[in-house]
């Protein structure tokens, strides 16, 4: 493959090469990560068997698709689909033999040659680059087998679990060239299985307490989360900690919720184009718009990018890209090659002038010194302007810059790594800067899949942040499998309070079928979809964890969406006087005996009342009374909170609340309402209107007798 590179770049080895036509039907993926992956196959096997004349497919054992496939190499088509072998051929390996040796070729001795301590792999990524479905009991069996320990030469690997899954990592320590371990080996901890969880129950239970505890255990882990299960103040700095982080994002729906607020959605924008020009989306009024991502997509993306925490291997999305041209191709190599090779960005605008004070951080300052100096009549779009304040002002240290080869493709990506300087003994464009390469190859890439618009003429502009496609561009200049979740990927946790008051149909839509746990990225029934306002594959991680909650007094939407019922699971949380008694007990309070009231008595005999007369779901939480620290603390909550909420449960139907809290009709002893009888008006008869009328109050004291401690 090295050998095509060369023919690619200098027609060297053009005899044997050429002799082979232009390919056909099979092709051949490299191990190694090069710019162009795919090659083909009858030249290849050609070169290494120094012949001209070569069957290409499977037929025979000498046949070149064949024979790669029996060295453990990957077939596939001229998009780089894997191929699936013929089974009538019994002279082509298969199964377990098969998956050991591309597991070697295309892993570890890839990781090996670039000098990696271990290696990690994932059981569906293989399986997706070998073209099988389905076969993770074989894949994992034969990774966790003595027989592909000794072809890689590796130990006994770790892995997660369960095992065996298309999540399964296998991990293997990898020796040094003299045979010893580079690293002491330390068992893998399993990830935690995907979480979808709604916590439902009466208000006032601690549903909210609850999904924080539930966030952090998944984000940190069991053991490292036990130690804050009692202690509120130091889980709730831990809970926004990792909120801060963007490990936590929590939502509230409502019955306005949609698609668009919580996926993506188009938003109106009168900002003008990155890039300058006029070529845009359609605009009325000033106005155009654009997708925006909503907080699902969002902490989606950031899960399935985070690299947990081994090195950074992405790029940072946050950052502009520039667009900066060298020369031109084939008339200018002498210039573009001192770029390249001397780790430096210039420019040819912006005349003989040093730009280097800090007053041309300034665009006015540019153009007025360049009216000045040179050209009086000269507007702010002349490019000795325009294009030296883009990359002598706009573009920023740590911003990335992609070199143009042509309109169509780009040959270099880097990240500029100094301030702007003047070169006064440069042979040419004397405007400079320092950068440090992240990708280059001199045979380039098509910029069509990062970047749908054509690259424009202008040595220096920002590209549409719009337009980015940023997996694309990763998979080129970073790894090929860099759109996937890495195994150390951190666990993230979207919270939706009020799961129930929104229409779940309208908000997920089509996204619904992505949350089940074996529909996620990485797993084996994986699934994509492809966004409709922005157009791109989107696809929700396995280390992002749902948890909802829904407060079953609230009838604003009666039934819940089946569909949302089927791919979570419910856990019911239900008033507890035992919480009540920790929650005063951590205070050094007795929940039995607060200034003399039972308040375990007080909220398990309103309850039953309410059950009896209403129904279980109704039911008073012992959140409202966690707070209580004194006996006018229980009045507040009860004549504020509790009253205020049995008066919206019965619908003002005050003989109901009375008996709830057991005050009769509200004249002989009552504790916390009180009745007096109406006196039919002149005229009307006693029981014209409904017989028996009453104004009911709630009583300036209340009587806490019936719960005395």
């Amino acid at each position: 493959m090295d050998a095509y590179d060369s023919y690619r770049q200098s027609g060297e080895h053009a005899a044997i090469f050429e002799a082979f036509g232009e390919p056909r039907d099979y092709w051949v993926r490299s191990t190694r990560a090069r710019p162009g992956r795919v090659y083909p196959s009858k030249p290849i096997v050609g070169f290494l068997r120094g012949k001209t004349q070569l069957n290409g497919g499977w037929g025979q054992k000498a046949d070149a698709a064949a024979q790669l496939h029996n060295a453990g190499y990957i077939i596939v088509d001229a998009d780089d689909a894997p191929v699936t072998p013929p089974e009538r051929y019994e002279h082509l390996i298969r199964d377990a033999d098969r998956i050991r040796l591309c597991a070697r070729n295309y892993y570890v001795e890839p990781a090996r040659e670039n000098g990696a301590a271990d290696i990690a792999i994932r059981a569906g990524d293989l399986g997706r680059d070998m073209g099988l479905r389905d076969a993770f009991p074989a894949i994992c069996s034969a990774l966790g087998g003595e027989k592909f320990q000794k072809l890689a030469n590796v130990p006994a690997p770790s892995h997660t679990l369960p095992n065996p899954s298309s999540s399964t990592v296998f991990t293997y320590q990898l020796a040094s060239a003299e045979g010893h371990q580079t690293m002491t080996f330390e068992p893998m901890t399993a990830m935690p299985a995907t979480t979808n969880l709604i916590l439902y129950g009466p208000p006032g239970t601690g549903k909210t307490y609850a999904t924080a505890w539930e966030a952090v255990r998944l984000c940190l882990g069991d053991a490292a989360a036990e130690p804050l299960r009692g202690d509120r103040d130091t889980l709730m700095a831990e809970y926004r900690r990792l909120a801060g982080e963007g490990r936590i994002e929590f939502v509230t729906f409502h019955q306005s919720f949609a698609y668009e607020d919580f996926v993506e959605g188009l938003r109106p924008t009168t900002g003008v184009e990155q890039e300058g020009d006029d070529e845009a989306a359609s605009t009325s009024g000033g106005f155009s718009l654009k997708p925006h991502a909503g907080v699902f997509k969002i902490i989606s993306e950031r899960a399935r990018l985070d690299t947990g925490d081994a090195p950074a291997k992405r790029l940072d999305r946050s950052r502009p890209i520039y667009k900066i041209a060298l020369g031109q191709r084939g008339s200018q190599e002498d210039r573009i090659r001192e770029g390249l090779d001397g780790g430096l960005i210039h420019l040819g605008w912006g005349g003989d002038i040093d730009w280097s004070d800090e007053r041309f951080d300034d665009f006015e300052e540019i153009r007025k010194t360049w009216n000045e100096e040179k050209d009086p009549d000269a507007s702010g779009k002349d490019p000795n302007i325009e294009m030296l304040y883009a990359f002598r002002s706009g573009l920023q240290v740590g911003d990335y810059v992609v070199i143009s080869d042509g309109r169509d493709s780009y040959r270099a990506f880097g990240r500029v790594s100094g301030e702007y300087y003047f070169d006064a003994d440069a042979d040419f464009h004397p405007h400079r800067r320092s950068v440090e390469w992240i990708w280059r190859d001199d045979n380039g890439a098509e910029r069509a899949p990062f970047y749908a618009r054509n690259f424009r003429r202008q040595s220096a502009y920002r590209l549409d942040p719009d337009r980015i496609d940023w997996d694309a561009l990763e998979a080129v200049v970073i790894d090929p499998n860099a759109e996937r979740p890495v195994a150390g990927a951190r666990p993230h946790v979207l919270i939706i309070d009020e799961i129930n008051r929104a229409n779940i149909s309208k908000v997920f839509g089509e996204l619904i079928t992505l949350l089940e746990t074996d529909k996620r990225l990485g797993c084996e029934n994986e699934v994509r979809v492809r966004l409709p306002y922005s157009g791109t594959s989107f696809g929700v991680p396995a280390n992002l964890h749902i948890i909802g909650t829904m407060n079953t007094a609230d009838r604003s939407i009666a039934l819940l969406d089946t569909a949302l019922r089927r791919r979570f699971t419910f856990r019911e949380l239900m008033p507890d006087v035992e919480d009540l008694r920790r929650a005063l007990a951590a205070r050094g309070l007795d929940a039995a005996n607060l200034e003399g009231i039972d308040l375990c008595k007080l909220l398990h005999t309103i309850n039953e009342r309410i059950e009896y007369v209403f129904d279980r779901e109704h039911q008073i939480g012992h959140a409202y009374f966690t707070g209580c620290r004194s006996r006018a603390d229980v009045e507040d909550v009860m004549r504020h909170k509790v009253i205020p909420l049995l008066t919206e449960y019965f619908y003002e139907d005050w003989s109901k609340v009375a008996a709830v809290l057991g005050d009769g009709d509200g004249t002989n002893g009552s504790h916390f309402l009180e009745a007096r009888r109406l006196t039919a008006p002149a005229g009307f008869a006693d029981d014209e209107l409904g017989g028996d009328k009453r104004r009911w109050s709630v009583k300036a004291r209340f009587d806490f007798s019936e719960f005395a401690a």
